[in-house]
């Protein structure tokens, strides 16, 4: 945890040039695991004005479909093509504050961005090629 909190501080204080993508990986103990960041608004706010690509996982750990969701987000992930996707969670449980503003009402959501603009979003899903679509979106 700690890691998350200095790596998405340094993440937020970062010059504009710098891309935040290869931060994320860093979090992946092994490939079957999904990389992410520890979401914060002002992280996800620099990801956003610099047109990163972003995927948000609202996760709980005791719920089964998110954890059904993370080999399919972990494959995602490992495709060429997303190695600059940043994947932001929010403990579904503990970070109530931000998931109003994202119109998040319930644990299992992804959210993709581009930039400040959302290209999709999933409910519930596990299948790991409408993960990939929605990842995919994000280009």
């Amino acid at each position: 945890m700690t890691r998350n909190i200095i790596l998405a501080a340094l993440i937020a204080a970062a010059p504009l040039g710098a891309g935040i993508a290869h931060v994320a990986p860093a979090f992946a103990a092994d490939k079957s695991e999904v990389a992410f960041v520890k979401f914060t608004q002002p992280a996800f706010d620099v990801a956003r004005a610099r047109g990163q690509r972003i995927l948000i996982d609202v996760h709980a750990p005791w719920c089964p479909v998110c954890a059904r969701q993370q080999p399919g987000i972990a494959a995602a992930q490992k495709l060429p093509a997303n190695r600059n996707v940043v994947v932001f969670r929010i403990d579904f449980d503990s970070q109530k504050d931000v998931q109003r503003p994202l119109g998040v009402t319930r644990q299992s959501t992804l959210i993709a961005y581009k930039g400040k603009t959302e290209t999709g979003r999933l409910l519930g899903e596990t299948d790991p090629s409408k993960i990939a679509r929605l990842v995919a979106s994000t280009r």
